[in-house]
């Protein structure tokens, strides 16, 4: 089955991070085509809006949307040429562009979703707190605003080789299981770790019980163990049905803590994992909220991440 991939550049060195992690991924994942698509810069209103009644406003509208497009495509050539060049069939690259319509994310956003594609693949750029404050992100409002098709966010030179997954028992996660099998099924090489962080009682709810905290705290832990287990049982099914074997597949679990995203940031670091696979959102507080995933999405380096809604 094919897997479409919207690879969105520029001419920046993350562009060109994406553009091989990608490539890379093709060793892995059977049957991509790619597709390479660049938002062109937004034009003046001011502009657009003398050049209705002025000869030489709109002849510098031309001038401009030609310059625009002449260096699109330029940008467009360059990453298709790199990529032909580590390997890659040329039929299987299609590039695009187009002028900036209704802003740079919900751009990507309604290619990605016209073309039905398996997975939005985007480099993050490296922003300052100051600058996410004032400015946001592309990468983050990508994550937040891409409810269906999972973004993956290239940060640094990465070589697809491990994978971990994060995972908590919800639909959230479990979808994140199935994107993963869906990319890399039938690939006896992969190696692919599934890692738990047990949630606390605070987690479930924010009161602070004073009586019979310790038997309130075994019954969470015993109706999580269920939740999990059960999960796992799934998740296996899923990956037998991909053709990945039991032993391609680790199951890791740690005990509480108190910053869930901290965890997975710090297992991923200290397991040398290349990509880490996480649902962008959880089964209530215990879970995988928000806050999770954009922790997660705020401080992995020097890896790819993949969020799946």
């Amino acid at each position: 089955m094919e897997r479409k991939i919207l690879l969105a550049v520029d001419d920046s060195i993350h562009s060109r991070h994406a553009v091989q992690y990608t490539v890379r991924m093709s060793s892995v994942v059977k049957d991509i085509t790619w597709t390479l698509f660049h938002v062109q810069p937004a034009i003046s209103q001011f502009l657009l809006d003398e050049a209705k009644t002025d000869y030489k406003a709109k002849a510098e509208l031309q001038r401009v949307i030609r310059k625009n497009a002449d260096h699109a495509r330029s940008i467009l050539e360059k990453s298709k040429t790199r990529m032909v060049g580590m390997g890659i069939a040329e039929e299987c690259i299609d590039v695009a562009t187009q002028p900036r319509l209704i802003g740079l994310v919900k751009d990507i956003l309604e290619r990605a979703q016209e073309g039905l594609y398996d997975a939005i693949v985007v480099g993050r750029r490296g922003l300052s707190r100051v600058q996410k404050a004032f400015m946001g992100s592309v990468t983050a409002k990508l994550v937040e605003h891409s409810t269906v098709i999972p973004v993956w966010v290239i940060d640094g030179d990465v070589t697809p080789t491990r994978f971990i997954v994060a995972v908590d028992g919800s639909e959230s996660s479990l979808r994140a299981v199935d994107h993963l099998c869906f990319m890399v099924g039938e690939n006896p090489e992969i190696k692919v770790t599934l890692f738990h962080v047990k949630p606390r009682l605070r987690d479930y709810c924010m009161i602070d019980f004073d009586e019979n905290k310790a038997d309130i705290e075994q019954v969470t832990a015993q109706g999580g163990k269920r939740c999990i287990d059960h999960f796992y049982a799934h998740a296996q099914k899923r990956f037998r049905e991909a053709g990945i074997q039991e032993k391609q597949i680790g199951i890791k679990v740690t005990g509480r803590t108190v910053n869930v995203g901290k965890a997975i940031v710090d297992e991923a670091k200290k397991g040398n994992y290349s990509t880490v696979v996480i649902g962008r959102s959880g089964a209530g507080k215990a879970f995988f909220m928000g806050s999770v995933s954009r922790y997660v999405l705020d401080r992995t380096q020097n890896r790819a991440l993949w969020l799946v809604s």
